[in-house]
């Protein structure tokens, strides 16, 4: 059995004194604080430690020693904390597609359906710089509008997929099924991406968070804040220290241990 989820720690971490029913509302409100607090984050992957996504693990890591992680983190504690609540929820996988051509990603992404009393709806909270603030309804075509842009999923053939509006282009970001995942499943796929060297996450460095209604983004050493209005400032950190600097700062992430090891690394995808 798993160890008991604790509830009034992570409700601590993420700044959320709401309502504890299974309700739309308790989604939403959840769905939003989430990944304002925790951050998307790779740098164990990054540093060569393997990420483990057992219950204490996850806990451990994203509610009492303050980092972020990466989808089978942050949605693995997302779907563990919805259970607690009363929620039905299944895990899914999905292909990343945006920046890929359609079939040269395997299904590794990890998402999750939700059912409400207004129907099932998608939540995820760990797809980088395009995560999602707010639930989806499973709903074909539909333009759903969340506080951070225009989202609507889509039917291809037996497939859904998950689409943004993005620069005024509606863009594919991944293609899923409905079809149930278990652990063991995340657990090869997160095996792979957090020890192999061939891993894009091994490879370069992957950081968002939202900071009220703004998107940070940080791909190796160049931070992009992404506004309501649709401007985006962009700008090149020069140096590790600066990198480190701003992942506490503004990504409001406690560094891991040593210091020494992780400005080795960030010097590594520094352009």
């Amino acid at each position: 059995m798993e160890p008991t989820i604790d509830l009034d720690a992570y409700f601590a971490r993420i700044a959320y004194d709401g309502a504890r029913e299974p309700t739309l509302a308790v989604l939403q409100a959840i769905h939003a604080a989430h990944p304002q607090a925790i951050a998307f984050e790779n740098l164990d992957p990054l540093m060569r430690v393997p990420v483990h996504i057992d219950a204490e693990a996850i806990q451990r890591k994203l509610i009492h020693n303050g980092r972020g992680g990466y989808c089978y983190e942050v949605n693995g504690l997302l779907s563990r904390v919805l259970r607690a609540l009363g929620f039905a929820v299944t895990g899914l996988s999905g292909r990343a597609l945006l920046g890929h051509a359609p079939g040269t990603t395997p299904r590794t992404h990890m998402l999750l359906k939700v059912e409400t009393e207004q129907g099932p709806h998608i939540a995820d909270v760990g797809f980088g710089s395009r995560t999602l603030s707010a639930p989806l309804r499973l709903e074909e075509r539909a333009e759903q509008q969340t506080p951070h842009g225009l989202y609507r999923l889509l039917r291809v053939d037996s497939y859904w997929e998950e689409q943004a509006l993005i620069e005024g282009d509606w863009k594919s970001l991944y293609r899923f099924t409905l079809e149930e995942q278990t652990s063991q499943d995340y657990e090869v796929c997160n095996w792979y991406h957090s020890t192999n060297p061939n891993s894009y996450f091994a490879k370069r460095l992957m950081v968002s968070r939202f900071d009220g209604p703004r998107r940070l983004g940080l791909l190796n050493n160049q931070l992009s804040i992404h506004y309501p209005d649709s401007r985006t400032e962009r700008r090149i950190l020069p140096g590790p220290d600066d990198v480190a600097s701003v992942l506490e700062r503004d990504f409001k992430i406690a560094l891991p241990a040593p210091r020494e090891a992780l400005i080795a690394t960030l010097g590594r995808v520094v352009d």
